[in-house]
């Protein structure tokens, strides 16, 4: 794709308009071709709004809806998440949805993968080191002083520190990110930062990756990717990649509480309601196409 940005056939209201010429080409490339085109996005913050106890998740009111009309309209669905697939699948309420039958679920960074055509959950695996970071954590949580309030979440294939419960939220983040990734290196692991979690996880997966294989795998000549964390930027960095080769991208941006992600969006939509609204007027144009 050149620099200059296309004419919009197919105009979205102003505040769903992407602001930047690489985006209205992403947008303009989707809307042309939606059997073409992939449309990934994450889960937590993005299809769901956070809350303090991550296992409350749900998607946000007429998410699935939005994504079942869409799927019809366009080449392939994938939700992209650090979650195991399952809890995300059963957070969504993804599975059985007429409609959904070709959504995919990449779950932990896309280590995990759900068909919603099967119902199964496929995966390589747990890395070792995991288990012996879950199985130290207690002990070493208690030697930081600032950590009481924290909670420990067991994600299967990874574990996640959370502040959100602290007393000082960000200075029990702030303290525990160096302790952490000593404590990740030492068993083979990385820590992702999040909104007020830190997450120790093997390397060499994230959403990046996970992306970039999804796009080969389908064949999709455009690509849309939502997020709203750090966890995120990979998948953003895959997606100006693909430009770079060809590949029309939109960068979407849930809310803009993580200026890293708002700031590199093509477009920024108020959290999981305009992440709603963006699909649903998507699928309305779409289907007119």
């Amino acid at each position: 794709m050149g620099s200059q940005p296309q004419s919009q056939p197919h105009p979205l209201p102003v505040d769903l308009t992407p602001a930047t010429p690489a985006g209205r080409d992403g947008l303009a490339a989707l809307l042309d071709a939606p059997d073409r085109a992939l449309i990934a996005v994450d889960f937590d913050g993005t299809l769901a709004d956070i809350v303090p106890d991550p296992e409350q998740a749900r998607a946000h009111p007429g998410a699935v809806e939005a994504l079942a009309a869409l799927a019809s309209h366009v080449g392939a669905l994938a939700v992209i998440t650090g979650r195991p697939a399952a809890v995300a699948v059963r957070n969504g309420g993804f599975a059985g949805v007429p409609g959904l039958g070709h959504l995919v679920v990449l779950g932990h960074y896309g280590a995990e993968r759900w068909d919603a055509g099967t119902g199964t959950v496929s995966a390589p695996d747990a890395h070792p080191g995991v288990e012996a970071a879950r199985a130290e954590l207690p002990g070493f949580l208690d030697g930081v002083e600032t950590w009481r309030g924290a909670w420990v979440e067991e994600k299967g294939r990874a574990v996640a520190v959370h502040t959100r419960r602290a007393a000082d939220p960000v200075t029990a983040f702030e303290s525990l990110r160096v302790p952490l990734a000593e404590l990740a290196a030492r068993h083979g692991l990385i820590v992702e930062p999040g909104r007020l979690v830190l997450e120790l996880r093997p390397p060499g997966i994230d959403k990046g990756v996970a992306l970039t294989e999804h796009v080969r795998e389908t064949g999709a000549s455009c690509v849309l990717y939502a997020g709203d964390d750090l966890g995120d930027v990979a998948a953003y960095a895959a997606v100006e990649k693909l430009r770079t080769e060809g590949v029309p991208g939109l960068l979407v941006c849930s809310g803009n509480e993580v200026p890293a992600l708002a700031d590199r969006a093509d477009l920024v939509v108020e959290g999981p309601s305009g992440v709603v609204r963006l699909l649903t007027a998507l699928s309305s144009i779409a289907g007119r196409a």
